[in-house]
């Protein structure tokens, strides 16, 4: 296998840069064992520099958007280049906090009611406020149409909207969903498999991005997550099936509020982290699944035409 050429991508121009060089530095230690594999941070040059090396697949380690939205898989496409995770439709719809949603509500998965706006529009207050207090009701949550672990989310109360509101101006469309207080329960799928669900008791506000990254942030996991055998095996199959609806491939982790008996479906991810403190990795080895049989099953799984 020292023959197949791999690059590992990381790092990039998003918000999650930081948890994309984690992400491909953990994923590097596995596949240099096996693999004539480098790590490529993407620049201007990313495809003169693709083409050089050659590569036989593409391990995308990228977080966020330009790699996890359907544009580095486009050129990957391009290229007739193999790479691992979903492929450019799919990437591009589930970051699509509020496309995803159509799906997901039109094929009944219970998922929070949202409204989306042009925050670079010269929008009236007094009725933006009236549409979200007639619609979602306070609290709400702000968030940017297409970021991912947590980044620029915002919990607000009637008081405080219009000041969080405008920490978003740098991105254009922003969605504005209903709060939904309640447990954080995420589920993982892998390929066919349904790995499982872990739950998260974050001491922050919210499972944030600190209390993602940060081992300070003292988030405790639970796996597998402390609910019903019933609703255990019920969270997965929601998981699976939003997979499966935006025609997913490698894994993927699906996000939840579990309250009063529901699950909500808040995002999936098809990118998700793979660091020290990430969960697929978590939740893949209480299914007896190694961290490196794990990169491995990635690598078999890279492909083209997704």
């Amino acid at each position: 296998m020292k023959n197949k050429k791999i690059i590992v991508l990381a790092g990039g121009y998003s918000n999650e840069r930081e948890v994309s060089l984690n992400t491909g530095k953990e994923v590097f230690k596995v596949l240099k064992k096996n693999y004539n594999a480098i790590i490529i941070d993407p620049k201007r040059d990313i495809i003169s520099r693709i083409r050089k090396f050659k590569p036989d697949i593409v391990f995308n380690a990228l977080h966020g958007r330009y790699g996890e939205d359907g544009y580095i898989q486009a050129i990957l496409e391009k290229e007739k280049i193999k790479y691992t995770h979903s492929g450019v439709l799919s990437s591009s719809i589930a970051i699509d906090k509020n496309l995803s949603k159509k799906i997901f509500i039109k094929n009944k998965i219970l998922t929070p009611r949202s409204l989306k706006i042009n925050i670079n529009k010269n929008l009236r207050k007094k009725n933006l406020l009236n549409r979200v207090h007639k619609y979602l009701k306070f609290p709400v949550v702000l968030k940017p149409l297409n970021e991912g672990s947590s980044v620029g989310v915002y919990i607000t109360q009637k008081k405080n909207f219009f000041l969080n509101l405008s920490r978003l101006k740098g991105y254009n469309e922003i969605l504005i969903e209903k709060y939904i207080p309640g447990r954080e329960i995420q589920a993982a799928i892998m390929g066919n498999k349904k790995l499982g669900a872990i739950e998260l008791i974050p001491k922050r506000k919210f499972y944030d991005y600190k209390a993602k990254y940060n081992k300070s942030a003292k988030t405790k996991h639970i796996m597998p997550a402390n609910i019903s055998k019933k609703n255990y095996s019920f969270v997965n199959n929601i998981a699976y099936n939003a997979h499966k609806l935006l025609k997913c491939r490698g894994v993927t982790r699906s996000d939840f509020r579990f309250y009063k008996n529901k699950f909500y479906l808040l995002e999936l991810n098809t990118q998700p982290g793979m660091t020290s403190l990430s969960l697929v990795p978590e939740i893949a080895k209480f299914n007896n699944i190694e961290f490196s049989d794990l990169i491995n099953w990635l690598i078999n799984d890279a492909s083209l035409n997704k």
